[in-house]
């Protein structure tokens, strides 16, 4: 399998990554559940770090197929970069190639019920690590690399909650327009886009899934320009330059 015949197939292969998303965090609750800790089992699958590994090999084969040697690629280990307003930050996946940064990936997803605080806790997470990685980048803390490829991927949960319109408080001043009436979802997209739009990074995908077809690997891509189709061309230019 060579790299045009994945970028052929990138639906099929998201899609066996949501399936393996779904089916990790059942198996989390379930395990959790079946040790006695019934009221954790939420906690339990929200914060299980292996849902998104079936995303992170999607990326994987995208790079090693691109031309990237796998010994370049670092996941799970070895995941820490250097900060400017902290020390170190750690990304769900990084290419390193002759202590050169091609790119680092965030890959996050959320589900229901807590959709307000979970919310600005992904958007600040996201906007902050961005920050500290492009402000320690103009420090040099990555010796002479040249920009790399920053990559922010988010799936969240089609349920009614995240469907929902929510209300805006306005106590002073009026809010963009385009939050009046928007859902978690759409909050989510205009998030997504706005990440690029601003050069926070240099590619965003946005996908939902809901927990009775995603099992089966099914998914949506809310808007064009945030699809992993289009993520993986934008990942796909930029490594070439290194290959």
């Amino acid at each position: 399998m060579n790299i045009d015949d994945i970028m052929k197939d990138i639906a099929k292969h998201t899609a066996k990554a949501v399936a393996h998303y779904w089916q990790t965090r059942s198996a989390q609750r379930r395990k959790q559940e079946d040790s006695g800790k019934a009221d954790q089992g939420l906690r339990s699958a929200v914060t299980g770090g292996a849902q998104m590994d079936g995303f992170i090999d999607l990326f994987t084969k995208l790079i090693t197929h691109a031309g990237i040697p796998e010994q370049c690629i670092f996941r799970k280990k070895a995941v820490e970069l250097p900060g400017f307003f902290r020390p170190t930050k750690e990304w769900d996946l990084l290419i390193i190639r002759n202590r050169t940064l091609i790119a680092a990936i965030e890959a996050k997803s959320q589900v229901g019920p807590s959709f307000g605080n979970n919310f600005n806790n992904r958007t600040e997470e996201a906007m902050g690590s961005a920050l500290d990685l492009w402000t320690a980048f103009r420090q040099h803390a990555y010796l002479e690399s040249p920009q790399p490829f920053l990559g922010y991927f988010f799936m969240l949960e089609d349920c009614e909650a995240s469907n929902r319109t929510v209300s805006v408080q306005e106590p002073h001043f009026k809010v963009f327009s385009e939050f009046v009436g928007a859902s978690y979802m759409r909050r989510y997209e205009l998030f997504c886009r706005k990440l690029v739009l601003e050069r926070h990074y240099t590619a965003s995908a946005f996908i939902t899934s809901s927990v009775t077809d995603g099992i089966k690997g099914e998914f949506k891509t809310p808007a064009d320009d945030l699809s992993v189709e289009r993520f993986a061309k934008v990942l796909v230019a930029h490594l070439s330059t290194f290959i």
